[in-house]
């Protein structure tokens, strides 16, 4: 069975993953989650977090995790486990979570501190252009780390609504992951669908994903294991408590839902995974960032405007008139009875 297509000669093993996860902690999403009582509370959140890296690390301890926050105003590293050990602290935590949820706590202490007075914008969106380009860098630095590397891919959990403002460098990390072969799998728990998302897993090749019931979104992420993954790690010690968790999640209430993000690239060929409903391809004119459905292009640079301009804001090409206006003025240059110049 060949393996998911990528560069063969940089391939560390078709089981080995690199997963970027991308945690939305922007605290006016999650401010309005906790006055929500039928919302996923933040701390509920971690702890699916946390079981769900566990699980990736139990499939294959080689994997490589690394966690970004994506804040209101700012994103940051707060996980790599290539640079921590599995000991367990005295609380007897493993060692991991301790350092995710301290580095973790300050980067969203400074984040809601830089916030405090950008709440008046009306913007509540999260910086998931820079996420997603500080991923895309961390990825192309393992790239280029030596011959063999593991298989990357990118897991976003947001729940804040896009930031049409944020369009144009998030297209651009999209096309960037397209053109490196970096999947771009979606998890999104706001209530509205993401546009964005949408688009960069489509793109991407990546799963698209809005769990029903947030009570289950460990179940969501990583639900059935695939029989690949299980025959890998029977040798391991723990086999036993993978398989527990494999009929946990069977029994579960999200059990038609098989193997969402926690399976490897070169499983996904064998599996039946969800499929988009639908994939809102609107774009966020460069004039006002609204999301349009029709609008102006500038044919230099590609810019969109919902409105027309004399003049492209982007490149400088200077625009002509629009087709309205110009098929009017052909009209009275060729009024009744006007002579007409002879044929040369």
């Amino acid at each position: 069975m060949s393996p998911a297509p990528s560069v063969a000669s940089k391939l560390y093993a078709d089981d080995v993953s690199l997963l970027m996860v991308l945690v939305d902690t922007n605290p006016f999403f999650w401010g309005t989650a906790a006055a929500n009582s039928s919302s996923l509370s933040f701390s509920s959140f971690l702890s699916h977090v946390l079981a769900f890296l566990n699980s990736i690390h139990l499939v294959n301890q080689l994997n490589h995790v690394v966690v970004i926050a994506t804040g209101f105003n700012s994103c940051q590293c707060v996980y790599d486990s290539s640079e921590t050990t599995n000991r367990i602290s005295d609380d007897g935590l493993p060692a991991v979570y301790l350092k995710l949820l301290h580095n973790l706590e300050e980067f969203v202490n400074n984040d809601e501190k830089m916030c405090k007075n950008d709440f008046q914008t009306g913007l509540t969106s999260s910086l998931l252009s820079g996420s997603l380009s500080m991923a895309l860098c961390y990825i192309q630095r393992v790239f280029r780390s030596g011959p063999l590397h593991p298989q990357p891919r990118i897991l976003c959990i947001q729940g804040s609504p896009d930031g049409p403002e944020q369009y144009v460098a998030i297209m651009n990390s999209i096309f960037s992951a397209q053109r490196s072969m970096v999947p771009i799998d979606s998890c999104v728990i706001g209530a509205q669908h993401s546009a964005f998302l949408q688009q960069a897993s489509y793109i991407t090749g990546g799963v698209y994903l809005k769990p029903q019931h947030l009570d289950g979104l460990f179940q969501y992420l990583s639900m059935v294991l695939s029989f690949n993954d299980m025959t890998l790690i029977l040798h391991e010690m723990q086999a036993f408590l993978f398989l527990c968790l494999a009929v946990w999640a069977l029994t579960s209430t999200c059990s038609q839902m098989q193997t969402v993000f926690a399976t490897d690239l070169h499983s996904r060929s064998v599996l039946q995974l969800p499929k988009p409903v639908g994939v809102d391809f609107r774009a966020s004119c460069f004039c006002h960032k609204n999301t349009i459905d029709m609008g102006y292009i500038c044919s230099v640079c590609l810019s969109i405007f919902c409105e027309h301009h004399k003049k492209c804001s982007t490149c400088g090409s200077v625009f002509g008139q629009p087709q309205a206006d110009a098929s009017k003025a052909d009209r009275k240059r060729k009024a009744p009875g006007s002579p007409r110049h002879p044929r040369a």
